[in-house]
This record gives structure tokens, C-alpha cells and sequence, in this order.
């Protein structure tokens, strides 16, 4: 749905477009691992306080008596299957088209076959008499689903409110930055450059201010031309404004 919205063309009451629903799509996303993962963690952590002990008993298979626990085990490798290769897949595709939801989404994927691995360990647990097993294995899960989920939501509002742009993954801030910077500075007019950038969701807005060498007044065309180089670097970019100034604006490019 957001990706839909993103397509949207721009209207003169959205002048920059509708990518943001991009980034209230990651938010959305965020926020329900988030809640999944807290709800976990209240059900397997009160179902560990209060020793519940479930019972699992036998089946009648074909005329043959079989251990229920065996059956869940069963069922729940093969349903954990699918989000695992599912998964991979977004990850692969989150990273090419720096798509947070889908990164997102990818997490959700982990969370699913993580939740069906520890309930397989929990039901081997209390199989072998150890009747917490399933409460800690599931406390454990979802854990590191709640911490996924914070990092989702960080992120998610690190990007709304104008943050500087990082990876999909949220880890390091995102190389084009550097190479917009580099690409300016190679003019052979250009003396400083500060660049600001929006990550509006798929794409990048950007501002670049740049200094003229002493003495030399940049013409349309050398303008024209740095701008587009600085598109040219990736699908991402897809608005540059350049700006020539006498110096460097410490308010909007601060360093």
C-alpha cells in the first residue's frame, strides 16, 4: 500500500510528493513487531512466574500411539520453513531498493520461524521432564523480537523527522552522502560543498550548497552539469537542488 501511494504525483498541496508514505509504512510495520514481540514476552514471562506445566499427551495415528510432541515438532519445522526462505529473499531485496518495510517485514519473517524454533524446543524440553523449557525458549524468542522491533521503531522516527539518512538496515549512515560530497568537490570551480539530504522512503532529496573558488562565477551550464552528475550516481537521487553561496550556511549544513 505504501509503495501505491509513493507512485502518487505531486500535487500543490504535496509538493515533494507522497514518498514519506514510505516512511509511515516502516513506522506501521515497526510498531507491530514491536507489539508482538512485548506480547510475547508478557505471555511467556507470566506463564514462567505462574510454573505453568502443559500437559502433552498422546495421539492415536493410524491405530498407532504417538507422543503429541512429536506431531507439534513435526508441524512446526515445516510452517517455519516458508518465512525462512521468504525472508531471505525481502533482505536481499530490501537492501537493493532501500525499502525499510520490507526490512521490516524480513524481521517479521525472523519472527516467525524463531517463535515455531522455540516452541519445537520447548515441547523437546517438557518432553524430557524439564516443564519450563517451553516458557524460557518462547521469554528468549521473544526478546530478541522486542529488540528487533525497537530498533524498527527508532529508525522509523529517526527517518520522519529528517534524520540523516543511513542504510536500510539502519546501521551506517548511507554512502551516497559521502559520494555526492565528492562528486561536487571534483569540479574544477567548486571550492567547499555542504550537502543535506532527505531520505523521503525510496528516494533521496537533496540540498547541496557550494562555494565558488575565488574569482569564478559558475555559469547555468556548470551548474546544470554538477546537478546532474550528482543524479546520475543512483536511482535513488531523485530531486537535487543546487545552491551556490558565498560560504557555507553552519544552520543548514552543520558539521
Amino acid at each position: 500500500m505504501a509503495v501505491r501511494v509513493a507512485g502518487r504525483r505531486p500535487t500543490p498541496r504535496h509538493p515533494y510528493g507522497y514518498h514519506r508514505s514510505v516512511g509511515v509504512g516502516h513506522l506501521v510495520a515497526a510498531v507491530a513487531l514491536l507489539a508482538m514481540g512485548a506480547f510475547l514476552v508478557v505471555d511467556s514471562g507470566s506463564g514462567l512466574l505462574r510454573g505453568e506445566r502443559p500437559p502433552i499427551g498422546v495421539t492415536n495415528l493410524f491405530g498407532t500411539p504417538v507422543w503429541s510432541g512429536w506431531l507439534m515438532v513435526a508441524a512446526m519445522t515445516l510452517t517455519s520453513i516458508p518465512p525462512v526462505v521468504l525472508g531471505r529473499m525481502k533482505m536481499r531485496l530490501a537492501e537493493e531498493l532501500h525499502d525499510k518495510v520490507l526490512y521490516a517485514d524480513a524481521d517479521m519473517n525472523k519472527a516467525d520461524w524463531m517463535t515455531g524454533l522455540a516452541t519445537s524446543v520447548g515441547v523437546l524440553g517438557i518432553g524430557m521432564g524439564l516443564w519450563w523449557a517451553d516458557a524460557v525458549a518462547a521469554l528468549v524468542v521473544s526478546t530478541s523480537i522486542l529488540k528487533d522491533g525497537a530498533t524498527n521503531l527508532k529508525g522509523a522516527v529517526a527517518d520522519l523527522v529528517d534524520s540523516r539518512p543511513t542504510t536500510y538496515d539502519d546501521a551506517a549512515p548511507h554512502p551516497l552522502l559521502q559520494e555526492m560530497e565528492t562528486v561536487l568537490r571534483q569540479q574544477p570551480w567548486v571550492q567547499d560543498v555542504g550537502v543535506r539530504v532527505r531520505d523521503e522512503g525510496h528516494v533521496f532529496h537533496v540540498e547541496a550548497f557550494v562555494v565558488p573558488a575565488e574569482g569564478v562565477v559558475p555559469t547555468l551550464e556548470q551548474l546544470a552539469a554538477a546537478r546532474k552528475r550528482c543524479a546520475d550516481l543512483d536511482w535513488k537521487i531523485e530531486d537535487v537542488v543546487l545552491a551556490p553561496v558565498t560560504e557555507l550556511p553552519e544552520d543548514q549544513v552543520p558539521r
